[in-house]
């Protein structure tokens, strides 16, 4: 959510809730202003989750400090021993985001001198308009969605050019220095798109589109950390031959069908079937073969972590 955006959304809740308090005859109509500034969260789901909190703080705020002011008086000393009651108890049932303004709603009950029912009301009454309106205002959160696919697409186009990069440099022996820069690229986005997924899972309620999203991230996420390493153990694969040649195809054809929807299983096939022809084929003559087969070995046996990724994705779905 944007600066201005939770501005404007402050603004209106906090004045709603302050008018709609005094239209009700509520005594420290402001506080409910307050409580609807701390309410304005970031994501619809921890606005919710915290306005419930925070209600069921105020029920237990109000229960102790009725009890201590009772039991022993209405005076500052007993505002502390509610405090030490209070906190721990608000930590140990998770509903500390109500430390604050519960606190405050239990000192207008310490400045009246009075516990009485329609005290305690207006106390709560002001918690749950502040917090309702809060709510309200945060149901309207702009979609990511959009820019969720405009990245998802960056990702696969540069997914799909490190992989042809690894084709060239198997059949053409060029440099990966273009490959190291597009990784490093990929990782930041992917950050990126992670992060601004799982603020749109907070952001719908009911909707399970973002959930795929991160999913789809994060299969991406362990995807690149494998190209990280094939990348390292390309260097070494220089010389010209056969299985250099089928495997750069390989990673060609896998480049055109990279796709999200994609089930990869012509592409399992095609692996095993290499893996069939290395076993198959005759020993390396020499060093430099003996550390080219080797290393293409590995790369192959990368690439299968890579596909398999993809494939768990798939089943998953």
């Amino acid at each position: 959510m944007s600066i201005s955006l939770r501005a404007v959304k402050i603004a209106f809740a906090t004045t709603i809730a302050i008018l709609l308090a005094q239209a009700l005859n509520l005594e420290y109509s402001v506080s409910a202003g307050v409580i609807a500034i701390l309410s304005v969260l970031d994501t619809k789901k921890s606005s919710v989750t915290t306005a419930l909190q925070r209600v069921g703080s105020t029920i237990l705020a109000l229960g102790v400090a009725t009890i201590l002011f009772q039991l022993i008086g209405f005076n500052t000393i007993v505002f502390g021993v509610y405090l030490l009651i209070y906190i721990p108890l608000a930590y140990k049932l998770k509903v500390e985001v109500g430390i604050a303004p519960c606190s405050v709603l239990v000192s207008h009950l310490l400045l009246e001198q009075s516990t009485s029912i329609s005290w305690i009301t207006n106390e709560f009454l002001l918690m749950v308009i502040g917090a309702g309106i809060a709510i309200i205002f945060n149901l309207y959160m702009p979609s990511k969605e959009s820019q969720l696919i405009h990245l998802k697409d960056e990702i696969e186009e540069k997914m799909k050019l490190v992989l042809l990069n690894f084709s060239l440099v198997l059949s053409k022996g060029q440099s990966n220095e273009k490959v190291e820069l597009l990784l490093k690229e990929l990782s930041k986005e992917l950050i990126k798109a992670e992060k601004m997924a799982y603020m749109e899972a907070n952001n719908q309620l009911l909707s399970q589109t973002s959930d795929y999203m991160i999913h789809y991230f994060d299969m991406r996420q362990q995807q690149v950390k494998v190209l990280a390493e094939m990348s390292v153990d390309l260097s070494v694969c220089s010389l010209p031959t056969k299985q250099n040649q089928i495997l750069a195809r390989l990673f060609q054809q896998t480049a055109e069908q990279l796709h999200e929807s994609n089930p990869v299983i012509d592409l399992t096939k095609d692996i095993t079937s290499l893996l069939s022809d290395f076993r198959g084929s005759a020993l390396p003559k020499t060093r430099e073969e003996f550390e080219n087969r080797a290393a293409l070995f590995v790369l192959l046996n990368d690439f299968t972590r890579f596909i398999q990724i993809k494939k768990d994705f798939f089943e998953q779905q």
